[in-house]
């Protein structure tokens, strides 16, 4: 599994078409109603090319063509590396702040409580170019600006608790506040009302990470990705499921559509769209993981632990794994069975963190097909 990270981490020339063929044995048999081939344990004849008899105008062997080079965030070609810097937005998941702009474009979203029961979304944004409206984009708390930061990414915000602004007046924190000197990259939506109107876009963050000497590459961590076409080793059939995070009437679920490949989330009964693209809110990989919470003050603030681990639940294809989240220093949240990383498939991830308080398996239903 080392050796697969390492050929496709997004420097590595590796084309997608090569990922499509890379022997996984360990990350799952083939898919047999996408038409996958099992992988092959005898190595193949050298293609040795054949000289051409003196005088003759024999055709020149061909030459391999570039590879699409890769992001390692979601697996997938991107327009050309190296990538920029991520950026990790702030996004007002009130109900009146719904439906977003731009979570469809995203390469991961990350969801987690934030007080009164109320979910805040964390958008990571670096492989597409061009996203014309981000938001409404709201306030940070230390454990949403921890998560960002661990893609190396800028925090992107407007406002924050006590908390997370004495992380960020201690210095060594990157970020871009409206209500400070980032104000000029933000707009006011005049057909919502404050504070569900706060906008931005890819272009207006780029520009100002810029003049702000916060467009520096950073050390962005990958995923492992596996053969698109092998299903995942070890899961249960699960044609999606359900959870809460702390109110029952605040219900998300996702709903595997086995055509494009995809989970496709609801709030409450109500599919999820993107305000922008009208398009609705979809993730290759889904994983709920459980994490201690703990009320801090009288307003709800609460500290999440994002760092020692515990159980997880991972949905791709059609199934789900049962596993452990794990999180070492300086790295990302991933999931682990027995020991090895689960790999992700190329496409959009999500990660939802729901309490571990009453219990963990209290919080998800899992769907049969």
């Amino acid at each position: 599994m080392h050796l697969a990270r390492r050929l496709l981490r997004p420097a590595s020339t590796l084309a997608i078409l090569s990922l499509a063929a890379l022997p996984l044995v360990s990350c799952g048999r083939p898919d047999a109603d996408q038409g996958g081939n099992p992988p092959s344990v005898t190595a193949s004849a050298p293609v040795i090319a054949q000289a051409s008899p003196p005088g003759s105008a024999g055709p020149l062997p061909a030459e391999p063509p570039e590879p699409a080079p890769l992001s390692g965030l979601t697996g997938l070609p991107a327009d050309s590396l190296p990538l920029p810097r991520p950026l990790a937005v702030m996004i007002n998941n009130a109900p009146a702040a719904r439906p977003q702009s731009g979570l469809s474009e995203a390469d991961l979203l990350y969801e987690v409580l934030a007080e009164g029961g109320i979910t805040r979304l964390i958008a990571i944004y670096q492989s597409r170019p061009g996203i014309p409206e981000i938001g409404p984009v709201r306030s940070i708390r230390p454990y949403l600006l921890d998560l960002g930061e661990s893609y190396g990414a800028v925090t992107v915000h407007a406002g924050g608790s006590p908390a997370a602004y004495a992380l960020l007046q201690a210095g060594g924190r990157d970020d871009m506040d409206e209500i400070g000197k980032a104000g000029p990259y933000f707009w006011r939506d005049k057909s919502r009302k404050a504070p569900h109107n706060l906008y931005t876009n890819e272009a207006l963050l780029r520009s100002g990470a810029e003049k702000l000497g916060l467009a520096a590459p950073a050390d962005v961590p990958d995923y492992t990705f596996t053969n698109p076409d092998y299903l995942p080793a070890g899961g249960e059939p699960a044609s999606g499921f359900s959870l809460y995070f702390q109110l029952k009437n605040y219900t998300v679920a996702y709903k595997y559509e086995a055509g494009s490949r995809v989970y496709a989330r609801s709030v409450n009964g109500k599919a999820h769209l993107d305000r922008g693209t009208e398009a609705p809110v979809t993730a290759t990989n889904v994983l709920v993981i459980g994490a201690d919470h703990k009320v801090l003050d009288e307003a709800g603030r609460l500290a999440v632990d994002t760092e020692v681990g515990g159980d997880a639940l991972l949905f791709q294809r059609g199934q789900v794994i049962r596993g452990q989240w794990v999180r070492r220093p300086g790295d990302i949240i991933r999931i682990v069975k027995n020991g090895t990383e689960a790999p992700m498939y190329p496409g959009v991830t999500h990660v939802l963190i729901v309490p571990n308080a009453p219990s963990f398996d209290s919080h998800v239903t899992v769907l049969s097909p």
